[in-house]
């Protein structure tokens, strides 16, 4: 076993450093040095203590890129010194859902950096099955692709298609994945955020229209947007309950909501414009293979690129020291990638 340095979250609100042994990856493994982390809103809550499910001391991080130094026994189709990205969701390959194919929604789900130790290291052992060759994207671009593929698997449950109406609401890292995606795949995107600097985020590297959900004529102008109609089909990755309640309203008759944010609480829609509306509403959680290689495709062809999301980088060396202040309390945060 060799040591190496990771970053702990000990406790809520409690970084730490730690030399940690790291074994040789068994058979179906890679050892990966890590390169990029994404820092995502599941780290912050993590920091904080509001992310259910989760358990202390754990090292933090799931949007990783990494390049392999050892592989296991087995044989594989990846080699040393390949980049790659990582497919963070373990699952169990055996319950219902997994034998479906729809592996994102294991009964028995295990999250690298969530439910195990993740990316926050210099070094990662990562099943082989778990990761994607991100070979010719750059690294801060490929530590990403795990959050785009979060946007293109909500996409995917919407059934975009092109020429569709999609409101997407929230500008947050997920929401600008989606609008992205969704505008690649053809759709009228609009984008809604109540913040005026993420409006300008979306305006300046993405290019599409946007409006403010807590101006008076709202709705009005969404109709002024789509050619004198509501959205056919609204995202909502806010993760706000006021934003996730009122979506029922923004869409037209016979029009979908796909909810890709979440809150820790009851959604409370009026069951008489749900049902005159017959409406469709679905979740959307985590992400295939098919998503993450969707992404990496899109990035391949220059079609989604780091900027739509990424605003800050971090060096790992300091990132304790910093968090707190450079990450937690960075209103003007919207994604981070730590450099290691």
């Amino acid at each position: 076993m060799s040591t190496i340095n990771t970053l702990v979250c000990q406790e809520p609100k409690k970084l730490i450093w730690e030399k940690r042994s790291i074994s040789e990856p068994n058979s179906n493994e890679a050892k990966i040095k890590i390169k990029t982390v994404g820092i995502c809103g599941t780290d912050i809550h993590a920091w904080g203590g509001n992310q259910p499910f989760f358990s202390y001391p754990r090292v933090l991080g799931h949007e990783i890129c990494g390049e392999i130094i050892q592989l296991g026994s087995n044989k594989s189709a990846f080699n040393i010194g390949q980049q790659v990205a990582v497919i963070p969701y373990v699952a169990c390959q055996k319950c219902p859902s997994c034998l479906s194919g729809r592996t994102n929604c294991c009964e028995n789900i295990s999250v690298i950096g969530v439910h195990q130790d993740g990316g926050f290291a210099d070094y990662l052992n990562v099943p082989v099955t778990n990761l994607l060759s991100a070979e010719g994207i750059a690294p801060e671009a490929a530590a990403l692709i795990e959050p785009f593929a979060i946007s293109a698997h909500a996409v995917r449950r919407a059934a975009v298609q092109a020429d569709e109406a999609i409101l997407v609401v929230g500008a947050g890292p997920i929401g600008l994945g989606v609008a992205a995606i969704a505008h690649a795949d053809g759709a009228q995107v609009v984008v809604a955020d109540t913040s005026e600097a993420r409006r300008n985020h979306v305006d300046k590297y993405l290019s599409l229209p946007t409006v403010d959900p807590s101006a008076d004529n709202f709705e009005e102008q969404l109709k002024q947007l789509f050619a004198g109609a509501l959205p056919l089909k609204v995202i909502d990755a806010t993760g706000n309950q006021h934003a996730m309640n009122n979506t029922v309203n923004l869409i037209r008759h016979g029009g979908t909501i796909v909810f890709v944010g979440l809150f820790k609480g009851n959604l409370q829609i009026s069951d008489p414009d749900f049902h005159k509306k017959e409406t469709t509403m679905m979740g959307s959680r985590n992400a295939t293979p098919e998503d993450f290689e969707k992404v990496g495709h899109l990035m391949a062809n220059n079609q989604l690129n780091a900027e739509i999301m990424l605003t800050h980088h971090y060096q790992f060396t300091s990132l304790a020291e910093i968090y707190e202040q450079e990450v937690i309390n960075n209103r003007e945060l919207i994604k981070g990638v730590i450099h290691f």
